[in-house]
């Protein structure tokens, strides 16, 4: 609302005339502004990009996490299958192990696996092979990538922008182009919500911690004081000069870390009065383990196998690590397995299965051996039931 401020004529003669101060027009954004008050939390955005760059890159928690379970579920052996046999090789087998000139399987799927995990999102193209399978597959940035839905609410197309340029893929012929893999996120039908989004606050906290501890070692790892002065002769406070020329000498001589150790002199009238620190700044470094555990958790990583200290969550390490595979990787790997593998099974038109070799995972290996044994030990199961419980095929005929 536009404000006058009038000033009124006085029964004085000599007063001044009436003026009318010039209206103060509210700006056209002023409704948008949120005006920050004190004590208020600052949380960094939301957004792919800002989480990425302040939870991955920025914070070596979240770094780790996301490596651990990037190159771990890569790293995981797969088999191609159907119904009636187990293949050693075939052309998804093939098409996978070298899917593009610059990149091996095992690259591929720890960028599928790293953008899943911190956007909630995947998207990997199909190059060419319109009557089979794709000559090549990559993994598309998530950020970058905008879906557009139809009349039913269906993805009909998926637009890809760098920068001013964009590319739209055709959802609608017969053979789709992306295969879009996604977390579950109740209160989103087209996009999924991602491990970083649910740990954005505990990634705040944390890098909050270590930029107050980098404040601290910047001080020489002291706390802070006061300067009290007792004027002489009842003089109660500094002169303008003398109050700038004691604010230069600190900011020059007795801040930052080159300066640490340097005595301080103090003329007549100043005294040097330390401040111990609070309780609350002894917190801070409980509050930055308690985040990191946040943030492990909010990952499926458990804090032992991530270095914590002071975590006994599991007896022992290798329990921890079995609990990791068990848990975290190999549920990550069958959900993106199986997308890839129906994905490629209708570019190929023949339904094939891909899943994780679970006898090949060392942190599984006496779990597996156990349930081998028992399955083997079960007389009342036929042959054919103890391979399905396995998870293996039928056995050929003639075998």
């Amino acid at each position: 609302m536009p404000m006058k401020f009038n000033i009124f004529r006085s029964s004085d003669p000599a007063a001044p005339a009436t003026r009318t101060a010039p209206e103060a027009k509210a700006s056209a954004t002023g409704a948008v502004i949120a005006w920050a008050g004190a004590g208020r939390a600052a949380w960094s955005p939301r957004d792919t990009v800002s989480l990425t760059r302040a939870g991955f890159t920025g914070n070596p928690v979240g770094f780790r996490a996301v490596k651990l379970i990037a190159e771990a579920a890569a790293a995981l052996p797969l088999i191609c299958q159907d119904a009636e046999r187990r293949y050693d090789t075939h052309p998804l087998l093939e098409l996978i192990a070298r899917p593009n000139p610059a990149q091996g399987q095992a690259e591929l799927f720890e960028a599928l696996y790293g953008q899943l995990l911190l956007s909630g999102n995947a998207y990997l193209e199909a190059v060419g092979g319109e009557a089979g399978l794709p000559h090549e597959l990559h993994v598309l940035r998530a950020d970058r990538m905008r879906l557009v839905p139809g009349a039913d609410g269906w993805p009909v197309a998926y637009d890809y922008a760098v920068g001013a340029r964009k590319h739209r893929f055709d959802m609608t012929g017969p053979v789709p182009p992306i295969c879009h893999i996604k977390s579950f996120h109740p209160q989103d039908d087209h996009y999924g919500l991602s491990p970083m989004q649910a740990a954005a606050t505990a990634v705040d906290v944390h890098n909050s911690a270590s930029r107050w501890s980098k404040a601290l070692l910047d001080n020489a790892a002291r706390p802070s004081g006061a300067i009290v002065y007792r004027g002489a002769d009842g003089q109660a406070s500094l002169s303008e000069e003398q109050y700038a020329r004691l604010q230069d000498e600190m900011l020059s001589y007795h801040q930052g870390a080159a300066n640490a150790g340097r005595p301080m002199l103090l003329e007549g009238g100043l005294d040097w009065k330390p401040m111990g620190f609070s309780p609350s700044d002894m917190e801070f470094q409980k509050t930055k383990e308690a985040a990191a555990r946040e943030i492990a958790v909010a990952f499926g990583v458990p804090p032992m196998i991530l270095g914590m200290p002071g975590d006994a969550t599991y007896a022992n390490y290798q329990e921890a690590n079995r609990a990791f595979y068990r848990l975290t990787v190999v549920p990550l790997v069958a959900k993106v397995a199986g997308a890839v593998a129906d994905f490629l099974g209708r570019h190929a038109g023949e339904p094939v299965r891909l899943r994780p070799d679970l006898d090949q995972v060392p942190a599984l290996a006496a779990e597996r051996d156990g349930q081998w044994k028992r399955i083997a030990a079960a007389e009342f199961l036929t042959e054919e039931e103890k391979r399905a419980l396995l998870g293996l095929p039928k056995r050929p005929e003639g075998a």
